[in-house]
């Protein structure tokens, strides 16, 4: 079977039809340094066996998250996730289900949908959510885009302790789309949002934020919020680590008009990050020009409950030019797994999940800080924080590894120019136990001594 049945003058055609003169010149915004001259240093071909045990044999040279004890974040958490979820998500109507083009025929996916916005909802004190997005970052992007259609504005105000993918996606569709965007300094300790509000003008549409932010500080945002919103903007709440909700202040309560986040830490394991499930919830008001999709109940002609697709401003559903989104995923599977492990949880189970994460974490940074050459940035946290050491983080993280603890995220590896050689983020959860904890400390009291 010929995989590739397009024939040179094929090619050819087509590259003449969209003005290029080689397939090179597809990639000419790709950075040199990005690409490849030269083959893949691989076999051309290999028996099954063979493939297997030379992966492997690769794979085994990893340092794994469960193979030692673990605390890394910044934006990426790891959770235990119960057999029973795997369990659920591979039944085979789960599994196969996709995209309902026809959704009143596929009840069961919709019901799942409607069920997972209901506990967005609840989750961020909000009255509306979408039927999940993409991820975190992507969630982020169209929100600012989302602003800009509600105000009629074009310009974004981002917090510095925004997480930087989120900031490099937002900057992408902005540039894309023709609209600007200005950001508070990068600075790891806590803020009260002054910063952010003397950056508005009459062009601005929303204000970003993040809580838990990039550092880990833990704010109550409600007088920021009313002052955006005193301003005419919309304020739009981050929260990558959906865990924090079980426990924290809900963004909904504290005044946010739009709420996105990552559900990873829900059902979702780290899978060398992705995929994951983004978080999108708004104001009532606002639902038309939500992207994605909305699950609503009903009832048929007999009276008999049922799910039907209210809202689909996606490009795969209606008019490119009407479209609210063109991401073309809500990242079905990955939603139905944070549902599940939701509906195991409960609203009881997940505030008990919450506070052991913060014990950890707490824990943790009491453990770090007696060290010398450590000091605590973060002076609120939820499960997450930073801390400045003596010496440079990623040389620190290096040793760390080395000796089997992964430590944490240098803020210098998402911020190079930054100034914060020194800023490591810590992350602890359920997983981590008494020994794991015990350990860090020691040899990082080692490998700063």
């Amino acid at each position: 079977m010929r995989y590739l049945p397009l024939t040179p003058a094929d090619r050819q055609s087509m590259l003449a039809t969209i003005g290029a003169g080689s397939i090179d010149d597809l990639f000419v915004d790709v950075p040199a340094a990005a690409r490849r001259d030269e083959d893949v240093d691989l076999p051309r071909h290999q028996s099954e066996m063979q493939v297997e045990r030379q992966l492997s044999a690769m794979a085994s040279k990893n340092t794994t998250a469960s193979s030692v004890p673990f605390f890394c974040g910044a934006g990426a958490y790891k959770h235990h996730v119960p057999a029973s979820v795997d369990h659920i998500i591979q039944r085979s109507e789960f599994l196969t289900s996709y995209t309902p083009y026809q959704p009143e025929i596929t009840q069961g996916t919709l019901q799942y949908l409607f069920e997972f916005q209901t506990q967005v909802c609840e989750l961020t004190g909000m009255p509306v959510a979408n039927a999940s997005m993409y991820d975190g970052s992507t969630a982020a992007a169209e929100a600012v885009l989302m602003a800009h259609r509600v105000t009629r504005k074009s310009r974004a105000v981002l917090s510095g302790r925004l997480h930087p993918h989120y900031t490099a996606v937002i900057e992408n569709l902005s540039e894309m789309g023709g609209f600007t965007l200005a950001q508070s300094p990068r600075q790891p300790e806590a803020s009260n949002g002054d910063e952010l509000l003397a950056m508005i003008d009459d062009d601005t549409s929303c204000v970003v934020i993040q809580n838990p932010d990039f550092f880990g500080n833990v704010a109550d945002f409600s007088a920021l919020a009313a002052n955006v919103q005193a301003k005419g903007c919309l304020l739009i709440a981050v929260v990558p680590e959906v865990m924090s909700l079980g426990l924290l202040k809900r963004p909904g309560d504290m005044g946010a008009d739009i709420v996105v986040g990552e559900g990873q830490s829900l059902g979702n394991g780290l899978n060398f990050g992705g995929p994951y499930v983004g978080l999108f919830a708004a104001r009532e008001k606002h639902v038309r020009q939500m992207p994605g999709r909305l699950c609503g109940e009903t009832v048929d002609a007999d009276g008999q409950r049922g799910f039907v697709l209210t809202l689909s401003t996606r490009e795969q559903h209606i008019r490119r030019d009407k479209a609210t989104s063109n991401i073309c995923t809500n990242s079905g599977l990955c939603s139905l797994a944070f549902t599940a492990h939701m509906t195991l949880l409960g609203g009881q189970g997940l505030r008990h999940l919450a506070q052991i994460n913060h014990a950890r974490a707490a824990q943790l940074s009491q453990s770090l800080t007696a060290i010398d050459g450590v000091e605590l940035i973060s002076r609120a946290f939820f499960n997450e924080f930073s801390i400045r050491l003596s010496r440079k983080a990623v040389d620190v993280v290096d040793d760390l590894a080395d000796k089997g603890v992964l430590g944490g995220v240098p803020a210098a590896r998402l911020l190079p120019d930054g100034g914060l050689d020194d800023v490591l983020i810590v992350a602890a959860t359920e997983v981590n136990t008494d020994e794991d904890i015990a350990s860090y400390a020691a040899v990082l009291q080692e490998v700063l001594s």
